[in-house]
């Protein structure tokens, strides 16, 4: 009898069956992902100048150097901080004068502040400023009041003003460990310059202590602090300011009689910003 002979089927052997096509891989390792490295942006000639145009036209928004453009910054202040305008007919006198243009050839920091004081005051700096001979002025009346926003501030101003005090020396008017008894003791006394902040100013002067017959210009200090404050943007001591300003200065400015020294860059309010949502948006 023959026998036949039977072929293993392909079920019997799927190695062979299996499409090789479709067997799994063999030492497949797993791919990670490779994060990019960001590129720095490429800033070309054009961009850079581009950045510098915007730099300079906002320190030129922030910094007003004419007489009128001073002088627009200052009421623009003023009307902001308490609401007074000043008429085209009572500005038209004064507007010539009520404001101190000072030399765009000298950096307005501490160390030139006397000198531009001394430029401002022409041929006759030295009897006004600089003098110490009692029996000529009334006592207690200086010729300029430097107004800053902290007793600090005030002291770096005076040692500014060093090479006009010999003689006499400038008054300090501010509230740090001074008490006003010693100040009121010290205006007996002729004083050319004093420099302070508004709150004693304002005590000394309505207790009669400080007078302004002789006062012929007020320095407005600009400086900013590390936060960013100024004396027109520092709270409290902002509306200490304003009402030192407007009851004190505001009328003998529209007579012609006290003139606006804006000293320092002049920068619009800081705006605050939120350092926790700053950072979220980064990352």
């Amino acid at each position: 009898m023959a026998t036949t002979e039977v072929k293993p089927s392909s079920s019997k052997n799927p190695k062979k069956a299996r499409n090789p096509s479709l067997a799994p891989k063999k030492d497949l390792k797993k791919k990670t992902k490779k994060t990019k490295k960001s590129k720095a942006p490429a800033f070309d000639n054009n961009t850079v100048e581009r950045n510098d145009q915007n730099i300079e036209s906002d320190e030129a928004e922030q910094q007003p150097t004419s007489a009128s453009e001073q002088l627009s910054f200052f009421l623009k202040q003023l009307d902001s901080a308490i609401g007074v305008k000043v008429s085209p007919l009572e500005l038209d006198p004064i507007k010539d004068k009520c404001v101190v243009e000072l030399s765009q050839k000298l950096d307005q920091n501490v160390s030139n502040l006397g000198e531009h004081i001394k430029m401002s005051f022409g041929s006759e700096w030295r009897e006004t400023l600089c003098e110490g001979i009692e029996g000529k002025v009334d006592p207690g009346n200086p010729a300029v009041l430097v107004v800053s926003s902290s007793a600090l501030r005030s002291l770096e101003l005076i040692r500014g003003l060093h090479s006009l005090t010999k003689q006499c020396p400038a008054l300090k008017l501010f509230s740090k460990h001074l008490k006003v008894e010693e100040q009121v003791s010290l205006l007996k006394k002729r004083v050319n310059i004093g420099s302070g902040t508004p709150s004693r100013i304002k005590k000394l002067i309505d207790i009669e202590a400080l007078g302004l017959s002789r006062l012929d210009m007020i320095v407005l200090d600009m400086h900013t602090d590390v936060k960013g404050f100024s004396l027109f943007t520092l709270p409290q001591v902002r509306d200490e300011f304003w009402d030192l300003y407007k009851t004190c200065f505001h009328q003998r400015v529209l007579e012609g009689s006290l003139r606006i020294c804006l000293y320092g860059p002049k920068q619009a309010a800081p705006k605050l910003k939120n350092n926790k949502k700053q950072r979220q948006t980064q990352h």
